[in-house]
């Protein structure tokens, strides 16, 4: 038995997902004549209030795609130091869109609106011009630490201040949503686009999903033909993720709860120095030497990855079992 605690992107189709995906009607999607993409954008547009979606291979792709749209060459966008925008996705801001980022700092990822208000910048030829302020929700980097919803306001009223878009980052909202109950609608209509992946703790295969008005999206699909991302017969695709929004999103927070207890046990080993606090289904160990702990702990069949100096990290996700926790439990 391996325990592949690396990612939650690691989940493999149930067979139900694969029947699913197996029996989905299917059209051309750059046509816009796939049937089960547009019901998963459908859905998914009407799940958080937004009035369209746009269905993209990946959340480093709705990213990339809202923040061109939202920003551009000499303009700047306002994100975390360690937001996934910036750091994990291939250095695209620069690469796709010619901005510049302003890096804020914030305990576990969380930017406060006072700080975002500080670092928007005043009309000057010598400066960039803001045009975005971007937030991740649950955050990476900050061990799935989640967004307070009032700050989440509070910013909102900052953007709406300064007439700059909101977007969101949510490759794990549905973590953020298991663990704060606010609902979908009330949550969503703070931000002006959102990305969704459905292939974290929703366990479907590929995907994520990009949120936004009408306009936005239209706009979307443009961006998206020229990043390379248009589909054709992607209803196949998109019907795993289509099962998994129906089917996968409040068994998000089981996976909250086995993280709890796996840094539990990991608290009582004697490799592990320190576990960051846990609020969702990330679960961040700070060792004395991280290749060494990671090849000790493949040996008995468990894969973590590393997260930086000195940690590790481990994310359970729905194919993360109790049988598997007890292994680990035993065996590390």
């Amino acid at each position: 038995m391996i325990i592949d605690l690396r990612s939650d992107t690691v989940t493999k189709p149930s067979q139900e997902m694969r029947e699913a995906m197996f029996n989905a009607p299917v059209g051309d999607d750059v046509f816009e004549e796939d049937p089960t993409v547009n019901e998963l954008e459908k859905y998914g547009a009407e799940l958080f209030g937004h009035e369209a979606a746009i269905y993209c291979s990946s959340g480093t792709q709705t990213n990339q795609i809202a923040l061109n749209i939202h920003s551009g060459p000499g303009k700047e966008v306002i994100c975390h130091e360690d937001a996934h925008v910036y750091k994990y996705e291939g250095g695209g801001l620069m690469r796709n869109t010619g901005s510049s980022v302003r890096l804020l700092r914030g305990e576990r990822g969380m930017m406060t609106a006072e700080e975002v208000e500080e670092w928007i910048n005043p009309d000057n030829v010598h400066l960039p011009v803001t045009a975005v302020i971007s937030i991740e929700d649950t955050f990476n980097r900050g061990g799935g630490a989640v967004y307070d919803f009032e700050e989440i306001k509070r910013i909102r009223k900052v953007a709406e201040k300064h007439n700059l878009p909101l977007h969101n980052d949510g490759a794990r909202i549905f973590n953020a949503l298991a663990e704060n109950g606010i609902d979908p609608k009330t949550y969503a209509a703070q931000f002006d686009s959102i990305s969704v992946c459905l292939s974290k703790g929703l366990g479907a295969p590929i995907g994520s999903l990009l949120l936004g008005s009408k306009d936005f999206i239209k706009e979307a699909r443009r961006v998206r033909k020229a990043f390379g991302g248009g589909m054709r017969q992607a209803g196949i695709i998109a019907a795993g993720g289509l099962f998994a929004l129906k089917n996968n999103v409040q068994r998000t927070k089981e996976d909250h709860v086995r993280a709890k207890k796996l840094g539990a046990i990991i608290q009582q080993k004697d490799w592990a120095l320190d576990v960051f606090p846990i609020e969702t289904n990330i679960v961040v160990v700070k060792v004395e030497n991280v290749e060494a702990t990671l090849d000790q702990l493949k040996t008995k069949g468990i894969l973590g990855i590393a997260f930086g100096k000195n940690l590790i990290r481990f994310v359970t996700h729905l194919d993360f079992t109790d049988e598997m926790l007890d292994k680990f439990e035993q065996e590390s």
